[in-house]
């Protein structure tokens, strides 16, 4: 299972939010490339980039910061937020980007996930953003009445490379991640899952690990810039 760190950009810079609210945004480092550096040699072998202010205005607005991290390291990185259209998928994968996460356009127009995958087999996944169950979209601000399971098998077809699953309350919080509800989705679908939200122990992780669901990851931010978790002791658990 790899463990992705992840660096959430608002404004430029390395946050957290706690439970996607942007007006709770603890600032973690004002250079997001250092931050990456950071991570990989700590030796991660993936990083995960969201632009959250991208996500609520629907277009890329922390190029900057993506594209200096792109630059300073070189382990594949894959990255959400404000990615709603082909012209931007080719342009960050033209930039380095391993991989683009597609989360609104997955429920407001599946169509493009489905071209995308297939214009670019293995760059593509799907992130799924939930409260209760429930998708959430636009930078988690809308909710609809989509069920998780319902969206992604809706994409078992596509190619996609990888589903993001991401249960909002526990994002942030430092409660542990929602187990139960991964596990059922993991095991609902042959699309490799992405575990996120509420991962904050070396115990969570070695539990979704052992979740009985063949999850491809998880993504750990807060809990990292903290402290919380070692970077070096959870990959050499994993690796165990």
């Amino acid at each position: 299972m790899i463990l992705y760190p992840a660096i959430d950009l608002k404004d430029g810079q390395a946050v957290r939010l706690l439970k996607g609210e942007m007006d709770k945004a603890t600032v973690f480092n004002d250079d997001p490339a250092s931050q990456a550096a950071k991570f990989v040699e700590a030796g991660c072998e993936w990083l995960h980039l969201v632009d959250l202010n991208g996500a609520f205005a629907g277009e890329p607005v922390n190029a900057a910061a993506v594209e200096a991290i792109l630059e300073r390291v070189d382990v594949p990185t894959q990255l959400g937020g404000g990615i709603r259209d082909m012209a931007t998928i080719e342009r960050w994968l033209e930039k380095g980007l391993k991989r683009v996460i597609l989360g609104t356009v997955a429920v407001e127009n599946p169509a493009l996930v489905r071209e995308a995958a297939s214009a670019f087999p293995g760059q593509v996944a799907v992130g799924i953003d939930a409260r209760n169950g429930l998708v959430a979209t636009r930078g988690w601000a809308e909710e609809t009445d989509v069920q998780v399971t319902d969206l992604a098998q809706s994409f078992e077809d596509a190619g996609v490379a990888a589903i993001i699953y991401t249960d909002i309350n526990r994002d942030g919080a430092m409660q542990g991640p929602n187990i139960e509800a991964t596990a059922a989705l993991a095991n609902a679908v042959s699309i490799p899952v992405i575990a996120s939200g509420g991962v904050s122990s070396l115990d969570d992780l070695l539990a979704l690990r052992d979740c009985g669901a063949p999850l491809n990851g998880a993504i750990s931010g807060r809990a990292l810039y903290d402290g919380a978790l070692d970077l070096q002791a959870a990959l050499a658990a994993l690796k165990a």
